[in-house]
């Protein structure tokens, strides 16, 4: 009976052993500890932030087709979070979005982030973690020179055109309704679609934003005075990439405080 419980002893004395190494040898860095949230260390272990961004949209992100390269303020500001994250501006692919397929990207995880003049709605909020606002515009009404038309109410019956999924036509439906006006829509994929239906006379008005606008501005047409809803632009992220989310937030309100952000606008003329 002694050497029984002698052995019994020994064998719970080495279980004890055998378990506090394996504890020793499985122990890793938790993320409390590196101080890193999960999704932050998911990029960081890639080694590339992807984002979504505009290729149509001069001055915020477009693709200058003469060299291939995708620039403009919403450009200059993923690489200021690459930097952030990564240490490097240039580690970051960007992939082109639309209106229409910006949220998509997102929920399937193939970007990261959207930062593409993407409006932040109490809708879109119940999908995305959006940061504070880094711009701030109306939506606007671009005719030709020729139709004289000077504002809203001279596009009664007439047709407009917006991109598909984009707030502007909410915007401008609620105007007209104020107004006591009939207007009709076509959408579009992409911005130039719109331009090239508003010179060909299929629509007699092209309505985004009016940052957006003013790229598409040419000799031939003019933008109204006349400014609906105004538009705040936020970075988009998954809902369950809070701490990515933290971390654009307070990027964003460091630049603001700095003056950073609004050196970058001036940069990019924009207002």
């Amino acid at each position: 009976m002694k050497k029984f419980t002698i052995f019994l002893v020994s064998l719970m004395m080495l279980m004890t052993l055998v378990l506090a190494g394996c504890g020793s040898n499985e122990a890793k860095p938790s993320t409390a500890s590196t101080g890193v949230s999960p999704d932050i260390k998911a990029i960081k272990d890639r080694g590339t932030l992807k984002v979504g961004v505009k290729v149509d949209v001069p001055k915020f992100g477009f693709k200058d087709p003469k060299t291939g390269q995708i620039e403009g303020f919403e450009i200059d500001l993923t690489k200021v979070l690459a930097k952030k994250i990564l240490g490097d501006e240039t580690k970051f692919e960007a992939q082109g979005v639309t209106a229409k397929t910006r949220g998509p990207l997102l929920d399937n995880g193939e970007v990261d982030l959207v930062i593409a003049t993407f409006t932040i709605t109490e809708e879109r909020k119940q999908s995305y973690n959006f940061s504070d606002p880094y711009f701030t515009d109306g939506v606007a009404l671009m005719v030709k020179k020729d139709a004289g038309i000077t504002d809203l109410k001279g596009l009664a019956n007439k047709t407009i055109g917006v991109a598909q999924s984009a707030t502007s036509k909410k915007a401008i439906q609620e105007a007209a309704d104020k107004a006591g006006i009939k207007v009709n829509f076509l959408e579009f994929g992409t911005y130039p679609e719109i331009k090239t239906a508003l010179d060909s006379g299929r629509i007699q008005c092209f309505s985004v934003d009016g940052a957006i606008l003013f790229g598409y501005l040419d000799d031939s047409t003019v933008i109204l005075a006349d400014r609906f809803t105004p538009q705040e632009y936020g970075v988009a992220s998954k809902k369950t990439n809070e701490g990515l989310a933290k971390l654009v937030n307070d990027t964003i309100n460091d630049m603001k405080k700095s003056g950073e952000l609004t050196t970058m606008m001036n940069k990019w003329g924009l207002k």
